[in-house]
């Protein structure tokens, strides 16, 4: 298995106190009141405020006991904003002088503009490489330059029924923005229907991923978003109950992950069917990322780990196949779950 070495104390809290504020921030920025509107059974929080003779509603999140702390402290919160600044800053540079990989400029500038429009708040969730460099704060561990080297790919994945039910939408169109960034649509046969987008400069790509609950694998409408995106199987899974991350940019950048477990094991699905094949570079380095979450995740939080492993096994036959082919290319990774 994987070593890995974890990072201080000191940088573990630090970067939950940064995460904390980013979350306390995200609130402290409501316009007007707190509205908690019910559907298909599940509860989310608006902000309602008027414009004019107008009512507005922006979507603020899905009910949690946390974010009703929150709700319930904004106006404490809007005084301490100030200071809750030049405290992240203080954070930050804790982050770095301690080694925190974080994520390079040009990630976290677009992510940081990506998140003032919305795409977070509105169920946007970054997975892949960006994702898994992510878990150095949530996990503390102290990622080297091979295990978290990353690609020129951002991914970011959402629900189609979300994005059709919260009746919210970014505040800047998505195509204008990474317009502004000098990204372009990957050819594709209709315009409209671009779900890749790459940038002249540098190569970068970002992709629009979502759930396939059908046969077909085929571009789908991300109304909140404004864009397509492309629809796969197994990813339901991945961004089912995602956690919010913070990224170490300018003042700190409030984003969305997978659970780290989820991750593992999804990683360990999609390494089977891969182009190419499971020798395949990119299988190659899902199951390296796969083998060294599970091993942390082993130590620190094996009871979510098993969990998400049962998930996974009790959704069906060609899940188990997958698996099962995966994990025996891991050198004694099948004891290692087996025993959780």
């Amino acid at each position: 298995m994987t070593t890995v070495g974890y990072h201080s104390p000191l940088v573990h809290a630090a970067y939950h106190d940064l995460l904390r504020s980013l979350l306390d921030e995200a609130v402290s920025a409501i316009r007007g009141t707190p509205t908690r509107v019910e559907r298909n059974g599940r509860v989310y929080w608006y902000d309602s405020y008027r414009i004019g003779s107008e009512v507005k509603k922006s979507y603020i999140g899905e009910d949690s006991e946390g974010l009703r702390l929150r709700l319930a402290q904004v106006p404490a919160l809007r005084e301490q904003i100030a200071a809750a600044q030049a405290n992240r800053t203080r954070l930050i540079r804790i982050l770095r002088a301690e080694g925190f990989l974080g994520v390079d400029a040009g990630t976290g500038s677009l992510l940081a503009a990506m998140a003032k429009t919305g795409v977070f708040r509105l169920g946007g969730t970054l997975v892949g490489t960006v994702a898994f460099r992510l878990y150095e704060g949530e996990l503390g561990v102290r990622f080297g330059l091979e295990q978290a080297a990353q690609t020129n790919d951002i991914d970011i994945a959402s629900f189609e029924r979300l994005s059709l039910a919260l009746d919210d939408a970014v505040e800047e169109a998505l195509p204008r923005l990474l317009a502004g960034f000098s990204f372009a649509p990957a050819p594709v046969l209709d315009e409209r229907r671009a779900w890749r987008w790459r940038q002249s400069r540098s190569e970068t790509l970002v992709e629009f991923l979502t759930p396939a609950f059908t046969e077909r694998e085929e571009p789908r409408q991300l109304p909140a978003l404004g864009v397509h995106a492309q629809s796969l199987h197994y990813l339901n899974y991945l961004i089912a109950e995602p956690i919010k991350a913070a990224v170490t940019y300018r003042g700190g950048v409030l984003v969305q992950i997978p659970r780290p477990e989820r991750f593992a094991i999804h990683k360990l699905i999609v390494s089977d069917r891969r182009q190419g094949g499971p020798d395949s570079l990119k299988a190659v380095k899902d199951r390296r990322q796969a083998a060294m979450l599970i091993d942390i995740l082993a130590r620190d939080r094996p009871d979510e780990l098993r969990e998400a492993y049962t998930d996974a096994l009790a959704r069906g036959p060609r899940w188990r196949e997958r698996l099962a082919s995966a994990i025996a290319r891991i050198d004694g990774l099948e004891q290692q779950l087996a025993t959780l």
